[in-house]
Order: structure tokens, then C-alpha cells, then sequence
């Protein structure tokens, strides 16, 4: 289930950069995401260049297959550009 995105939900810390580069996800994020010690995250650039996105990978699995059944669909029966 898709939830909205809004500012007020996104946003749940800061945190700084070490020297090797290392940073800390804020508890409250990890306990949100199910995020554990040991779990393995992809880091995407932002499009925009001004940040990073840590993803499960099993989320962008989930997101190639949906997009690989949506590219199986024939355009009539392919969601507009708006989603709907």
C-alpha cells in the first residue's frame, strides 16, 4: 500500500557525516523501516545531486517486477502518466 509523501512524516533526523564517511540512521528511522544491524541498503544519488537515498533491496526488487508488468501491458490497459 502507497502512503503519501509529506514533509511532516519524511523528515525523522539529521545526522553527521564521519570521517570515513559513516552515518547514523536515527533510531526512530530504523524502527519505522525495519531496519537491523547487518541489513543490506542500496544508496541511489538524488536526481537533483544534493543527497542519497538508502533503499532495501528487496523494495527495488519489488519495484522491477511491478515495472516489468506494467511494460507487459498493452497501452490501453497502461495506467496514465498521473498513476490513475
Amino acid at each position: 500500500m502507497a502512503h503519501e509523501w509529506d514533509m511532516a512524516n519524511a523528515f525523522v533526523g539529521s545526522v553527521t557525516v564521519g570521517e570515513r564517511g559513516q552515518v547514523v540512521i536515527p533510531a526512530e528511522a530504523r524502527e519505522s523501516l525495519g531496519i537491523h544491524a547487518g541489513d543490506k541498503l542500496v544508496v541511489l544519488r538524488d536526481p537533483s545531486g544534493h543527497g542519497v537515498t538508502f533503499v532495501k533491496p528487496a523494495r527495488l526488487e519489488q519495484a522491477a517486477a511491478m515495472l516489468m508488468r506494467l511494460a507487459q501491458l498493452p497501452d490501453e490497459e497502461a495506467p496514465d502518466e498521473d498513476g490513475s
